[in-house]
């Protein structure tokens, strides 16, 4: 399932939007067919290789002399041979990117990059795999020396997030300075892939229960409907018949008892209300609130508490032990700021809502 993207368009206004989508889809297709498959960037030693170049034929043509005719057929027969041997070791790639289950700001985490090479008989030397971010600029590489024909080769990169929300991974930049590095050749390849960086979690002490696991006279939990198993009994009247415990009811029926649940409901509330006219640190304050939450919600469900998140644009969202923090810290993850005067942007998430 893919992840929840935030929808700005009121649903009641497809026509307004559908041209702007068309023609914006047409131009990027005009874009792509026009753009070259490949690109070439010269080196530092590849612009003294083409003013030597330029010098010696330059010098040949003026003086006639054939030694200097040979000398520049050498030199351009070099840039052929580059052209080639390079076109060589980017074609018949594919590269797959390998994303981690979660991430987190402030916390490392590994991107595997794999690179397959298709060639029968054909090896790639020197591929540098750069993966590319929508908005964001290009700093990590992936450098592969030797890619074999038929066969795949994995390297992996860290990356430290600095801000929450939706990483979107648009595709990757194939490049190679193979054979004299004389010359950089790249070519680009698509591959779109999200990533939900979680707010990052601090240690948080929580303020003791007002009430907590009553302990029965022997210092045991008293019996009642919560999760956590006391023991088993004989059935009697009044039983829940979904407590019978089959393994142990070959002779009796015999049912499951439980303690008493008395876990808290915790309500948290984010107010993502922007105002009409922010100050310059509305948005530090607001990144700070939403990063108290989300520590504040790990630690409520480390202890036990369910707990209700609630956003004044009017969602909210249920987080147990059961279901686990993850779809409270993706709630918190995509949530942004609204405008009071507009309405109100509606987050789809995928995990479980109070009722």
């Amino acid at each position: 399932m893919p992840p929840p993207r935030l929808s700005t368009h009121p649903p009641e206004q497809p026509p307004l939007v559908a041209p702007a989508l068309q023609g914006d889809g047409l131009w990027r297709r005009l874009r792509r067919f026009l753009q070259p498959p490949r690109s070439l960037k010269l080196t530092r030693e590849g612009k003294w290789f083409i003013g030597i170049t330029f010098g010696v034929g330059f010098a040949a043509i003026n003086t006639g002399n054939n030694l200097l005719y040979l000398l520049l057929g050498l030199l351009l027969s070099l840039i052929v041979v580059s052209g080639v041997l390079s076109e060589l070791s980017l074609r018949r790639l594919t590269v797959v990117r390998r994303l981690p289950h979660r991430a987190q700001v402030g916390r490392p985490h590994l991107v595997e990059i794999e690179v397959y090479n298709h060639k029968a008989r054909v090896p790639s030397y020197a591929i540098e795999v750069e993966d590319l971010r929508r908005g964001q600029p290009a700093d990590k590489r992936c450098f592969f020396l030797k890619i074999s024909p038929q066969s795949a080769q994995v390297a992996a990169y860290r990356r430290t997030p600095a801000r929450r929300g939706l990483d979107t991974h648009i595709g990757f930049r194939l490049a190679t300075r193979f054979p004299f590095g004389l010359f950089e050749k790249s070519r680009s390849l698509a591959a779109e892939a999200d990533l939900i960086i979680y707010p990052a979690v601090d240690a948080v002490r929580l303020a003791p229960p007002s009430t907590g696991r009553q302990p029965s006279a022997a210092g045991s939990p008293t019996s009642g409907a919560g999760e956590e198993l006391l023991g088993v009994r004989a059935m009697r009247e009044g039983d829940d018949p979904r407590d019978i415990y089959w393994r142990k009811s070959s002779t009796a029926l015999v049912v499951r008892e439980r303690a008493r649940d008395l876990r808290h409901d915790v309500h948290l509330s984010l107010d993502n209300q922007r105002p009409a006219a922010p100050t310059e640190d509305f948005a530090a304050r607001f990144e700070q609130r939403v990063r108290e939450l989300a520590s504040r919600v790990v630690a409520h469900l480390r202890r036990g508490d369910r707990v209700t998140l609630r956003a004044a644009s009017g969602e909210r969202i249920l987080a147990d032990t059961a279901s686990g923090p993850d779809g409270a810290l993706r709630f918190l993850a995509l949530v942004d700021t609204f405008d009071p005067r507009d309405r109100p942007v509606t987050a789809l998430t995928d995990a479980p809502r109070a009722p």
